[in-house]
C-alpha cells in the first residue's frame, strides 16, 4: 500500500474519512511538504479508535529551525504544545476535536519506527485476517496502546523491538510467525 497518498482514507471507516477532512482542511501536509511529511499510526491502517491521534513523521536536519517553522505555522492551534525528546521534535495540538501529533527527526520517515511499526502491523493483519483486527481494535479500545497490544495477541515482552525485527521476513515466515503465537 502506499501510504503517500492519504486518498486511500476516503474508502476507510468513518473516522479514517474524517481524518481526510481534517488533514485537508489544515493543510497541514503541504504546509511540511519540504520536511517529508507522512501520517502514520492507527488511521493508516484502520485501527483507529475514539481519541485516536493524527501521527505525522517528518524529516528535517536542523531541529530548531523546525521548531520555528511549526510555531509559525501551528502554535495558534488549540492545545499547542512542543518539546523536544532526545534527538526528535515533537509538537502537538487540536483542531476540530482531533488530536495532532508531529513528530521529526533527522532520519528519513522509512527508517523512523512509528513508520516501521506502521508497515510491519499492516502486513501482520493482512496475514492474521481479520478477527486478528478486531481484537487490536478490541484491546485498544479497553486502553492499550498500539504496539502494547499487538505484544499481548504474538506473545512479545518487548513489542516496540520485537515488530522490528519482523519487518524483514517473507510472508511466509511471518505468516509462520503469527500461526505459532495467535490461533
Amino acid at each position: 500500500m502506499d501510504f503517500s497518498d492519504i486518498t486511500y482514507l476516503l474508502s476507510g471507516n468513518e473516522r479514517q474519512q474524517r481524518a481526510y477532512a481534517l488533514l485537508s482542511e489544515t493543510n497541514i501536509l503541504h504546509t511540511l511538504s519540504k520536511y517529508s511529511p507522512i501520517l502514520v499510526g492507527t488511521f493508516p491502517i484502520g485501527i483507529d479508535v475514539e481519541g485516536s491521534d493524527l501521527d505525522i513523521v517528518c524529516q528535517a536536519q536542523d531541529l530548531i529551525s523546525f521548531q520555528k517553522f511549526v510555531q509559525q505555522h501551528f502554535s495558534n492551534y488549540p492545545l499547542f504544545s512542543d518539546h523536544f525528546k532526545g534527538k526528535a521534535y515533537v509538537a502537538g495540538f487540536e483542531y476540530s476535536g482531533m488530536p495532532f501529533e508531529i513528530y521529526v527527526t533527522s532520519e528519513p520517515f522509512t527508517q523512523q519506527h512509528g513508520y516501521r511499526h506502521m508497515v510491519v502491523e499492516s502486513r501482520i493483519m493482512d496475514i492474521a485476517g481479520e478477527g486478528f483486527r478486531e481484537k487490536i481494535i478490541g484491546l485498544k479500545k479497553n486502553g492499550y496502546k498500539t504496539e502494547p497490544a499487538f505484544g499481548k495477541l504474538l506473545d512479545m515482552s518487548e513489542p516496540y523491538s520485537e515488530l522490528l525485527l519482523l519487518e524483514n521476513l517473507s510472508d511466509e515466515a511471518l505468516k509462520e510467525f503469527i500461526a505459532e503465537r495467535f490461533s
